[in-house]
């Protein structure tokens, strides 16, 4: 058995879909809710609890008042009320519940009306409601308030994170013609190992067991691909495999890598204050981070003229980088880091940033999100160099998709081209050794 050869096959397990059903709200249901709340607010401000506390004494106290003063409703709307009500007090109201189930990965508001989900890479528009856009703005605000930031009509969108991790977007009118908008791409609490990708079926263990190798030998990896096609998920998983005896800098727009590693100096940019000033970009964080010692030097997203001082980095001793960005293809993604060094005003030829490009780079990942909403790294692609002014790229691993199957779920196979990666003399000079079954001919 191969070193790397320690992913052991497990069956999927079973997933259950999330239930809901209508909610039938009547004139009596309503003013029930809305006296439960103005009592629970009373009560709760003759008293200081801690948050446990609150919750509990929310419980008892709505439970003796739903007695008393809602005898004609169901056990089932009386449950259902006092739920409402300690989401409103105490969460973020009636998108609580999708936060809280660890099945659902990205919850959308389009307006009070419409709020949708993501379950399992599929959208579903759940039952769920807002009473009107006024509720759905106080909500809004205090996502935002305790993080030190705001909205209105002068600044009408937000960036911002829950205390979780949770990356929030918020848009309110007028920017937004449908009513305020809210967008939160929820963060794991427990981080996907690389046998979850295996079991999920994003990549094979050939992929997997190479890639780890290729971190391990520090070979400057880009992980590419559309939004929400996993690639943050799988930049997390490729960190995992830097060595605990090196000093990782991670740097991200809103942090999101969950590290296990013991020397990890997590960097985090900042928007402007109400004044306008005080921001720090990646840019000036991925500058920064090269007066810091590191090992390795892991960027969330590369979207800007951040990619230079990158590329430099990458270029001048910094071996075993990590980074993400968006792309349809690894072709497409040197066109854009192209555009992206361009970015950082500087009049170079489009030969300098090629070969920038070309010696920096080892490996491009290539992520997608399939239609039936599962996500694959579809290609690993070795960058080989320069020839003339084009920057030569080798597939190493690829997806091939062969239909759908009757549930309409995609199929298909990962196989090799059997083409020995450039790379090979390297990983075998770091003692590990390439498998000939990962590259035979198949084609």
């Amino acid at each position: 058995m191969s070193l790397f050869k320690r992913y052991a096959e497990e069956e999927s397990s079973i997933v259950e879909e999330r239930k809901e059903v209508p909610i039938v709200n009547t004139v009596e249901y309503k003013q029930v809710e809305t006296k439960l709340q103005t009592f629970l607010l009373d009560e709760l401000k003759k008293h200081q609890f801690q948050t446990e506390e609150e919750s509990k004494k929310i419980r008892e106290w709505g439970k003796l008042f739903l007695d008393n003063e809602a005898e004609r409703l169901t056990f089932e709307e009386k449950k259902r009320i006092l739920e409402s009500v300690e989401h409103e007090l105490l969460g973020y109201g009636p998108i609580t519940p999708l936060l809280e189930d660890d099945t659902v990965s990205e919850v959308m508001v389009n307006g009070a009306d419409a709020i949708y989900y993501e379950q399992y890479g599929k959208l579903k528009k759940s039952f769920l409601s807002f009473r009107d856009d006024d509720h759905l703005s106080r909500v809004i605000e205090r996502i935002v308030s305790p993080l030190g930031r705001r909205i209105d009509e002068s600044s009408p969108m937000v960036d911002a994170r829950l205390p979780d991790g949770s990356r929030v977007n918020a848009v309110i009118p007028p920017l937004s013609l449908t009513g305020p908008s809210l967008t939160i791409r929820k963060f794991s609490a427990t981080p996907l190992q690389m046998n979850d990708l295996i079991n999920y079926q994003t990549l094979s263990e050939d992929m997997a067991e190479f890639l780890e190798i290729c971190v391990q030998s520090r070979l400057n990896v880009f992980i590419s691909g559309g939004t929400g096609s996993g690639k943050t998920s799988t930049l997390n998983v490729l960190s995992s495999f830097i060595p605990n005896d090196e000093r990782i800098v991670t740097i991200e727009d809103a942090a999101e890598l969950n590290l296990s590693q013991e020397h990890i100096v997590s960097l985090e940019s900042r928007p402007p204050n109400i004044e306008g000033k005080g921001q720090i970009s990646i840019r000036e964080l991925v500058r920064n981070a090269l007066r810091m010692r590191p090992d390795r030097i892991v960027v969330g997203e590369v979207r800007g003229a951040e990619a230079l001082d990158m590329l430099q980095a990458m270029n001048t001793g910094h071996d075993g980088s990590l980074s993400t960005g968006h792309a349809n293809s690894p072709r497409d993604m040197l066109s854009r880091l192209e555009t992206m060094v361009l970015m950082a005003g500087f009049d170079l030829p489009l030969r300098a940033i090629r070969e920038q490009i070309a010696n920096a780079l080892d490996l491009i990942v290539q992520q997608a999100r399939m239609k039936d909403g599962s996500r694959k790294i579809t290609r690993i692609t070795e960058v080989l160099g320069m020839e003339e002014n084009i920057i030569v790229l080798q597939d190493l691993f690829v997806y091939k998709e062969t239909g759908r199957n009757s549930d309409g779920s995609v199929e298909g196979h990962f196989e090799t081209t059997g083409v020995r990666p450039n790379v090979s003399e390297l990983l075998e000079q770091n003692g590990y050794k390439i498998s000939s079954s990962w590259f035979k001919e198949v084609w």
